[in-house]
């Protein structure tokens, strides 16, 4: 029987590397690891990997946005999103996502390895806590602050918020200085934003970066 492959994606080297010992300990293949959202995606096209693990907090490309264009380019990987935060609205914006799993970090040793082989045969596995988060948010009703923007829409504030320039942001999405000034311009009228401060804010509220 072939082993599950798996792409980790953490922009932390240490999390990796304990990772990869864990995993391959339990008869897992990593196949390839990314430091970055947009690596990450590179790597999935590359390797189809059966199951992906990521952080949500990461450099150029959130972990969510990340798994939205891994879907695009590797539709058969099932995606994990193993993170410290576990916020309702985090939770709840994975789900939707497609993740097939959401575990903490903490509790990595004793649950990562379940919820890989749950994910690869298509179910869903959440940590008990996170259960219990997701029907608090729907129980109450914490959805109801949806995020406003577009995938795309995201990784430009991300980007932004990280200090790239305009024609840094049109290089790293592969797209026009001036169809990244639209994007920029359109994102911050969606959020009555009127300077670079206030992206920054939104990005640390919504998860995008970490300060």
């Amino acid at each position: 029987m072939m082993p599950i492959r798996v792409l980790l994606a953490d922009d932390h080297q240490l999390v990796r590397q304990g990772l990869r010992l864990l995993l391959e300990r339990e008869g897992f293949q990593v196949v390839a690891e990314a430091s970055d959202g947009l690596e990450a995606v590179r790597l999935a096209q590359a390797h189809h990997p059966n199951v992906s693990v990521m952080d949500l907090s990461m450099p150029l490309l959130n972990g969510l946005d990340a798994m939205h264009e891994i879907q695009r380019v590797s539709p058969e990987t099932r995606n994990i999103i193993l993170t410290m935060l576990t916020e309702n609205h985090y939770v709840l914006d994975a789900l939707k996502a497609g993740a097939k799993g959401f575990v903490r970090k903490t509790h990595a040793t004793e649950e990562l390895a379940h919820a890989i082989h749950e994910a690869a045969r298509g179910h869903t596995y959440l940590s008990p806590e996170i259960s219990e988060t997701v029907v608090g948010a729907y129980q109450d009703k914490a959805d109801s602050c949806p995020d406003p923007l577009s995938p795309r829409e995201r990784q430009v504030v991300q980007l932004i918020a990280e200090g790239k320039s305009n024609k840094e942001v049109a290089s790293f999405l592969n797209i026009s200085v001036k169809t990244a000034e639209t994007h920029r311009t359109r994102t911050m009228q969606k959020l009555d934003i009127h300077e670079t401060a206030g992206l920054v804010h939104y990005a640390v509220r919504r998860g995008l970066i970490q300060l």
